[in-house]
């Protein structure tokens, strides 16, 4: 990675809800947030990492009500909370604030004075939902009814979460109030919009800049090319937020006060500092400005947030990562399994690094979700972290310090191993540039496999006891401590705290990312102390169970599928599965993970979309045997629909493997 100039960058995450608690969905982010920030500063990068919480909203005024205290006083214990959640695990944020600020009005006000004077701004009269009881309009989250595009029930007023629709919240068919449980009545208001239709050529443009990822851009294409409608950025009174300027009952919509909120939590970073604010934000800015977000709130992010600071005269993103979701064992996050896990409780039972790496090891440069599978959990942080990487210290430092003086020896003893670790740094710094964290944990995984091979295959608990040997032993050990010391710094950006522990250990200053170019020689090292404890999976199992609402099961350190979920043998025989031949297959345009595979089942062909194009080049597929479901009910896709289901296996991404039957199979033979 070319160091040559130092970068100056401002990172955000989005902003957490002042409404509840960090869980496991905020901290996969600020996680690969803080990751990626680390690894800047590792290389010498000037990286400001700024957040906030979202405070304002009619969710905040309403809670504050419920509790019998004041919107401010709420958010001000909620933001302490927060940032004590993210402090434990080792989030480095150099400012953490809140959208409910005096620096945040300024631009709020600001953006919306250059945004009326350039005549992007107009008025007119709308219908809203309107509760009754309450006495005040239904934002779209406390409204629910029928989705007028699919039928689907019991979706919110602004998208339906079946077919992924957008609409206005006076379209849902039999609507209820979320608050009162009223049936709402239309109301007509005056309200402020925002013309995003008329940022169509800019937003086509900046979409296909390199700015996003390629799924994300695909994604916004098709709210583009349908024809985008203005933004409605104001909200009734009462609401909790900045009013209007030049109105009495109007206020900012949060969603457009919420991202001003990065550009105000660095304001207020660059006053205490002493920083020019106008370097990194201003129109002809040679800084970069970098968000974090999930693929929910894209939308948010890249089409109304950079249309707003381009009609502001405000510099827009240099980069928008985008991430997928969470999901534990599979399945969304449920308060009921006890798999809805917040900051605090697992602090309460885990070491905050686990998860940090666990994460690392699964997030990648694409919008894929994330699952947390509670046994991998503890298998991978057990056998990568304990029996790979700290392993190789453990094993060497103590011939160091019982024979040698715990100093290191003045040469290499295999230069080539050497070398070839120090070697894969420029590569590792091409993951961490590009997110691709999954890439860089396995390939130190990988480095760590060879010094520990290396060890082996020298056995110094062996040699010590052979006389004249003693120059040998002295060698491979000095050289584990080195290579450990190599790893350490790769993994740095991910196990801060590790790191801290391991400097303290090699007895060295604070570790850069060109360390692992340099080898300690003739350096006294200090006694080897652990480093870090095993996983207990009975911890990860009181963990959960302390998580869960409601009566726990019987056995309380089982995270088994309940039997209810299981299915019989007789209605597994129901399923045929059949030999296939692939006679055709192509990519769909739309879809970053499907392949259109063509089948021949003997008696017939037949088309079914298969998520394996991350795994697999279409034109390589073609004359492979594959196994289908051959009697799965056919699924109405939106690129055509789906005549059964191939069998692969694996954990993901590029490890996804074809189940190929031997070469003598025959299309449409039955598998048994």
């Amino acid at each position: 990675m070319s160091t040559s100039k130092r970068r100056r960058i401002m990172v955000s995450s989005a902003l957490p809800n002042a409404n509840g608690s960090i869980h496991l969905g905020h901290l996969l982010e600020h996680v690969q947030t803080d990751i990626w920030v680390r690894f800047q500063r590792l290389a010498g990068n000037e990286c400001i990492y700024v957040c906030a919480d979202d405070a304002h909203g009619t969710a905040t005024m309403l809670k504050a009500e419920q509790e019998g205290t004041t919107a401010e006083a709420l958010i001000d214990g909620i933001r302490a909370e927060h940032e004590r959640d993210f402090a434990g695990f080792l989030i480095s944020h150099d400012n953490y604030y809140s959208t409910h600020s005096e620096e945040n009005r300024h631009y709020s006000e600001l953006i919306y004075e250059r945004l009326r004077e350039k005549g992007h701004i107009f008025t007119k009269e709308v219908e809203q939902l309107y509760d009754p009881e309450k006495r005040l309009f239904l934002a779209d989250r406390y409204v629910k009814g029928t989705c007028p595009k699919c039928g689907a029930p019991d979706q919110y007023g602004d998208n339906c979460e079946a077919c992924s629709a957008t609409y206005d919240a006076t379209d849902l068919v039999e609507p209820r109030s979320l608050l009162s449980g009223a049936v709402p009545v239309l109301k007509s208001s005056l309200h402020y919009f925002f013309d995003l239709p008329g940022c169509t050529d800019f937003l086509k443009t900046w979409t296909r800049s390199g700015t996003l990822q390629p799924e994300v851009a695909n994604k916004l294409a098709e709210w583009l090319d349908g024809g985008l409608k203005p933004w409605d950025i104001s909200r009734d009174g009462p609401y909790f937020g900045f009013r209007v300027p030049g109105t009495e009952d109007k206020y900012f919509y949060v969603w457009m006060d919420a991202p001003i909120g990065y550009m105000a939590s660095f304001r207020n970073y660059c006053d205490r500092e002493g920083l020019d604010f106008d370097d990194f934000w201003g129109p002809d800015s040679d800084c970069e400005v970098r968000h974090f977000i999930g693929k929910d709130i894209v939308n948010f992010h890249c089409l109304f947030w950079p249309a707003v600071l381009s009609g502001a005269d405000f510099r827009t993103p240099t980069r928008v990562h985008t991430h997928g979701f969470v999901t534990v064992d599979g399945t969304k996050m449920s308060k009921s399994r006890g798999t809805f896990i917040n900051a605090s409780t697992y602090l309460e039972h885990l070491d905050p690094e686990y998860l940090r790496y666990y994460f690392a090891a699964k997030l990648s440069p694409n919008t894929d979700d994330i699952d947390i599978n509670l046994d991998d959990f503890v298998q991978r942080v057990n056998s990568d972290l304990v029996g790979k990487i700290v392993n190789i210290a453990s094993r060497c430092a103590g011939f160091l310090h019982r024979h040698f003086d715990s100093t290191l020896s003045a040469s290499l003893h295999d230069e080539d191993l050497w070398n070839e670790v120090a070697a894969a740094r420029d590569g590792l710094a091409e993951r961490y540039e590009a997110g691709d964290t999954n890439r860089a944990v396995r390939e130190i995984a990988a480095l760590a496999d060879r010094a520990n091979q290396y060890i082996d295959s020298h056995a110094p608990w062996q040699m010590v006891k052979q006389p004249g040997q003693e120059a040998v032993v002295h060698g491979v050990c000095s050289l584990g401590i080195n290579l450990f010391r190599a790893l350490v710094v790769y993994l740095k950006p991910i196990l801060p705290r590790l790191a801290e522990k391991s400097e303290a250990f090699l007895n060295v200053a604070p570790l850069t990312w060109d360390d692992a170019g340099t080898p300690l020689l003739g350096h006294r090292i200090e006694k080897f102390r652990p480093l870090l404890q095993r996983l207990d999976k009975k911890a990860v199992n009181r963990m959960v169970e302390a998580s869960k609402e409601g009566e726990p099961p019987a056995a309380a350190d089982s995270v088994e599928a309940p039997a209810a979920e299981h299915i019989s043998i007789d209605d597994f025989t129901k399923i045929d599965l059949r030999v296939a031949r692939i006679v055709a297959a192509r990519e769909v345009d739309g879809a970053d993970r499907l392949v259109r595979l063509t089948l021949d089942v003997g008696d017939h062909r037949r088309e079914v979309f298969a998520g394996i194009r991350q795994a697999y080049d279409p034109e390589r597929l073609v004359g492979r045997h594959a196994v289908v479901v051959a009697n799965l009910a056919p699924r109405k896709m939106r690129f055509g629909t789906s005549e059964g289901m191939v069998l692969a296996a694996g954990p993901g991404g590029e490890d996804i493997f074809l189940l190929s039957p031997d070469d003598g199979a025959q299309p449409g033979m039955e598998v048994r």
